[in-house]
């Protein structure tokens, strides 16, 4: 058996070399593939991310034919919802990764194209915004070359069922059973009240056209990456499934059941702090300088909310590896 270890971020460095050494331990071929290498894999058995949701969505972009099945590999108790064991379980469960003893789920991608531009797949989610906030923006939403509405907004976020509970979720938009073949369309603070959360079949070509706005729109791929959109959008279903290797065995319910107590507990929690704990969520680790450009959010704002999120127990705080005299944060949700 032939395992490939995805290293996209240098701050996963230590848990790299962590599962390598594991791995070696164990007698398994592995080598580590960079984003500056080709990322060949048709010549292993299994690719494994290092680090939590990010990782995986890291790798999801930049793989567009998903031949070989993926297993998340995360470090303390954050886990998201992607990943699927901690580092310090994966040598217990080296006996059946080398039967094959689990599960692939076969999860649906977005393709999209981006003013004729095809750009990378996207496991949860793309959502159109524009640039500065607080600003309407005009468009037109096409389903299969007709026209369905004509809306004023703050934005509109396209969801498949696996990103219905991330952002989708935060916006208004309903839960979908990951097998569901659908994808989800939510506006964003519409002018029009009858601009609901929409459901649609996974065959249908989705366009957002005619976009208007005051600033340059930006369309914002699983919370990460942001493409300049001057005229349009068309997303469909990817061709290529992602593949992920699944060890534990949680139902559909089970995982619902998790974000609708999040959900909860996140309640009574200001929006700054939510906006936080969304984007380690997307990020990973993070210092309060990363976060301040992440979130655009005034230092002293930062300071406030990671405060409260500490108390609360939802993040953890760390000293970087790279400079011990700098903090960093990262999720520490207990799920």
């Amino acid at each position: 058996m032939k395992v490939a270890i995805s290293s996209l971020s240098s701050r996963d460095d230590s848990l790299i070399a962590k599962i390598k050494k594991i791995l070696d331990d164990e007698d398994i071929d592995s080598e580590i593939i960079k984003r500056s290498d080709k990322m060949t894999t048709s010549n292993v058995d299994m690719v494994i991310t290092a680090g939590g949701d990010r990782a995986i969505l890291d790798y999801s972009h930049y793989v567009k034919e998903f031949s070989v099945p993926v297993l998340g590999i995360y470090e303390s108790d954050s886990t998201g919802f992607l990943g699927q064991i901690d580092v310090s379980d994966l040598k217990k469960s080296i006996g059946r990764i080398k039967k094959g003893d689990y599960e692939i789920d076969n999860v649906c991608r977005l393709s999209v194209n981006v003013d004729g531009k095809e750009i990378e797949p996207v496991l949860n989610d793309i959502s159109l915004f524009p640039r500065e906030s607080a600003t309407l923006m005009e468009y037109i939403l096409k389903i299969n070359g007709n026209d369905l509405w004509h809306d004023n907004s703050d934005g509109v976020i396209i969801s498949t069922p696996i990103g219905s509970t991330a952002y989708c979720m935060s916006a208004g938009g309903p839960m979908v059973l990951q097998k569901s073949p659908v994808f989800v369309i939510v506006p964003v603070n519409s002018m029009d009240n009858t601009r609901r959360p929409l459901i649609v079949p996974n065959t249908d070509r989705l366009e957002i056209e005619d976009i208007l706005c005051r600033y340059l729109c930006e369309v914002i791929l699983d919370g990460g990456k942001r493409v300049a959109v001057r005229k349009n959008i068309v997303c469909e279903k990817h061709e290529f499934p992602a593949k992920f290797v699944k060890l534990i065995k949680d139902s559909p319910m089970d995982i619902i059941a998790k974000k609708v107590k999040l959900a909860e507990d996140l309640l009574d929690m200001p929006p700054s702090a939510k906006l936080i704990l969304k984007t380690l969520e997307y990020e990973g680790e993070l210092s309060q300088k990363d976060l301040s450009k992440r979130t655009m959010l005034p230092e002293r704002t930062i300071r406030l909310s990671l405060s409260h999120l500490i108390q609360r127990g939802y993040v953890r705080k760390k000293t970087s590896l790279r400079d011990a005299r700098q903090k960093t944060y990262e999720l520490n949700l207990k799920l």
